[in-house]
């Protein structure tokens, strides 16, 4: 009980405390482009202070209804122009597969920050130029791997940095859902727009995490298959990453999963920990932490767990704001995409073979 107590009360300070840098460092003024369902919680993520000025979207009626949430800002179909327009610092990019490296790169030949949503371009030669351009004009540019910034995960990384669970041997992912009716005639499942399936939707999340706890891999195997749904692109991604030192991730992504699942599994040479769950439809997000005893035989067990609303928009829109003015803590960037992205590039041109 104590654990779970303890869990909460973390949670609720580490939103407090994020929320509150970010607060430190002023208001920001943003564009938001794309204004469906991401953009849409990032909007909700932003809090008062900050300043919309304008939405974009292709569907401007959706722009109009994004905008009746955001006092005093514009609705366009017109995005480029949107990042013009004055007092502009910053943009959050939203949009399908197909436009996230072209929105980006726009936005910082512009000089705006951008935060933009996973997995930022459709391969990884799509972000190389503006990943050159935002160097050149130093402004920052985050990925929206929301899920470092869950607590479990921000909690499993401080235990495995503390050195407790000793030397990192492997890891083990899998997230998956089932979809829903036309599934299958959405955006997702048109390779000229998402660029991939499964593997560029649900398992980047998971190669991202896995980098972020392993580091860079050198050894990339694996298969993607369409099991159940009739589309061009893969509904199971099965993954196989080593790093120069050995060690292995072993990671599987679906939407035949039907019950919504998320797990992922850290073994070191001293113990275990394992996050489970995502809130709402993927179930209370937990962590347990695998102490092995001297004596070996049942481990000794910590358990924490985080209810409530998912806090990880928030924490990592505040990373990105406190990053855009000069902070130390940086948020996953273009180098961390295309990294990524090689990693499913390299997986989709050996299914091509």
């Amino acid at each position: 009980m104590l654990a779970l107590e303890v869990a909460e009360e973390k949670t609720r300070g580490a939103g407090r405390s994020a929320a509150e840098g970010a607060g430190r460092i002023g208001p920001m003024n943003f564009v938001l482009i794309g204004c469906g369902l991401i953009g849409q919680k990032r909007l909700r993520a932003l809090r008062q202070e900050h300043r919309i000025i304008a939405v974009a979207d292709t569907v401007v009626s959706r722009a109009e209804s994004l905008a009746r949430q955001a006092p005093g800002a514009q609705a366009t179909e017109d995005w480029l122009a949107a990042l013009d327009l004055p007092g502009v610092e910053a943009a959050i990019v939203a949009t399908t597969n197909d436009w996230l490296a072209p929105v980006t790169l726009a936005a910082v030949q512009l000089g705006k920050h951008v935060l933009v949503e996973k997995p930022a371009a459709r391969c990884a030669d799509e972000l190389r130029e503006a990943m050159r351009e935002a160097e050149r004009r130093q402004v920052c540019v985050q990925v929206g791997y929301n899920h470092r910034f869950h607590p479990a995960a921000r909690k499993a990384r401080e235990i495995a940095a503390s050195g407790e669970l000793g030397e990192l041997m492997f890891l083990r992912g899998r997230y998956g859902h089932g979809g829903r009716v036309g599934y299958d005639r959405e955006w997702r499942a048109d390779p000229a727009i998402a660029g991939g399936g499964e593997l560029l939707d649900q398992g980047v999340h998971l190669i991202d995490l896995a980098r972020w706890f392993l580091g860079d891999f050198t050894g990339v195997t694996g298969h993607v298959h369409t099991s159940f749904w009739d589309m061009r692109v893969e509904d199971n991604a099965f993954v196989s990453l080593r790093t120069a030192a050995g060690k292995t991730a072993w990671l599987h992504a679906s939407c035949t999963e039907w019950k919504n699942m998320f797990s992922f599994e850290i073994y070191g040479r001293h113990g275990k920990l394992q996050m489970d769950g995502l809130g709402g439809s993927y179930g209370v997000e937990r962590l347990a932490h695998y102490r092995m005893l001297p004596a070996m035989g049942p481990p000794e067990t910590i358990i924490w767990e985080y209810p409530g609303e998912d806090a990880s928009w928030s924490l990592e829109l505040s990373t990105f704001l406190g990053a855009a003015r000069g902070g130390a803590e940086r948020g996953p960037d273009l180098r961390d995409a295309i990294a990524t992205l090689e990693i499913v590039d390299e997986i989709y041109r050996k299914a091509r073979q």
